[in-house]
């Protein structure tokens, strides 16, 4: 029998539940995927929490990586025994095995394991679109990086330096820091005993950056648009500290005529021409050791309530999976 964690109402992690399910065939434009390794991130707790409204019953999780079962009528671009790993379309990747509408799916290259992979997909393809899209970096620019050691700011930590770029990062311990540091942040602040603002100011001139890549919310704003230079863009791309409260356009005009933008990879993947050269940008980086994504925790599918609890006490850094 196959099981998934489902969720039958929203709330804490206890509403997540361990369940046999009865996967069936693919469809058209479908394949079925067996999981080897599925990805925790934290918007998966703003799904189980209710912060992102569904209808219920739900299943969870955006992430993993596994192998083709079968494929569907129409599907020409995937067979059986294939590799592959995704992190958009249905939700429900906290399973065994699942049906996947086939063109959400990117095959893995030989040198990606699934379990990295599994840390990869939605994170890693985060940091594509924030610096090679949303506000296209260069070498020599210097940028504010919150979350510096969380999932997404270690694969944003060696990106950075990839490009040649001086990432300034904020951590909440000396241990983030060194790790943050260790993975190619420039510098680090460590915003439980350092005003960030300042210490941006500090490290730039008084000039501030141009770019902000913001996913904590409430609790850095509106400082984070005290570090950018003039014209600068603040990046919002979550809310880990709870959601940005309404403000005044004009605020924008007042400290220096910004940039505010709120990105989805939902938007950015939605085409598959998109999403496979996103991929592919970022999985050539891999195999070339520019970066590296070995999870640092891993929890049994049961345990998936534990998984999150850990995420939210912020008692993790980097990458976090589920093992099947």
């Amino acid at each position: 029998m196959t099981h998934a964690i489902r969720i039958h109402e929203q709330g804490g992690p206890e509403v997540l539940r361990y369940e046999a399910v009865d996967v069936g065939a693919p469809g058209p434009g479908e394949a079925r995927i067996r999981h080897t390794a599925i990805g925790v991130n934290y918007i998966d707790t703003y799904h189980r929490s209710g912060q992102y409204k569904l209808a219920m019953p739900s299943g969870i999780g955006m992430e993993a990586a596994g192998v083709v079962e079968a494929i569907g009528s129409g599907v020409d671009t995937l067979a059986p025994g294939d590799r592959v790993a995704y992190c958009s379309g249905p939700l429900g990747a906290y399973s065994e095995a699942r049906v996947m509408p086939a063109d959400r799916l990117v095959k893995l290259p030989h040198g990606v394991a699934d379990r990295v992979a599994a840390t990869l997909m939605l994170k890693g393809l985060t940091v594509q679109y924030l610096f090679r899209q949303t506000y296209r970096l260069e070498a020599g620019d210097t940028i504010l990086f919150h979350a510096a050691a969380g999932g997404v700011g270690l694969i944003a930590c060696q990106w950075a330096r990839a490009l040649g770029v001086t990432m300034i990062g904020t951590v909440s311990s000396d241990e983030k820091a060194a790790l943050a540091k260790a993975n190619g942040c420039t510098h680090t602040i460590v915003y439980t005993r350092e005003n960030f603002v300042e210490r941006v100011k500090a490290l730039t001139g008084g000039k501030g950056v141009p770019v902000v890549y913001d996913s904590v919310g409430k609790d850095t704003f509106p400082a984070s648009l005290d570090c950018l230079s003039q014209r600068g863009t603040w990046v919002c791309f979550g809310a880990s500290s709870g959601a940005i409260p309404p403000f005044d356009i004009m605020l924008l005009s007042q400290k220096g005529s910004l940039y505010a933008t709120r990105p989805t990879l939902a938007t950015y993947s939605a085409k598959r021409e998109d999403l496979v050269a996103m991929a592919t940008e970022l999985l050539d980086l891999v195999r070339a050791g520019k970066i590296v994504n070995e999870p640092r925790q891993q929890f049994a599918l049961k345990d998936a309530a534990d998984a999150h609890r850990a995420l939210q006490s912020r008692g993790t850094t980097g990458a976090t999976i589920l093992l099947p």
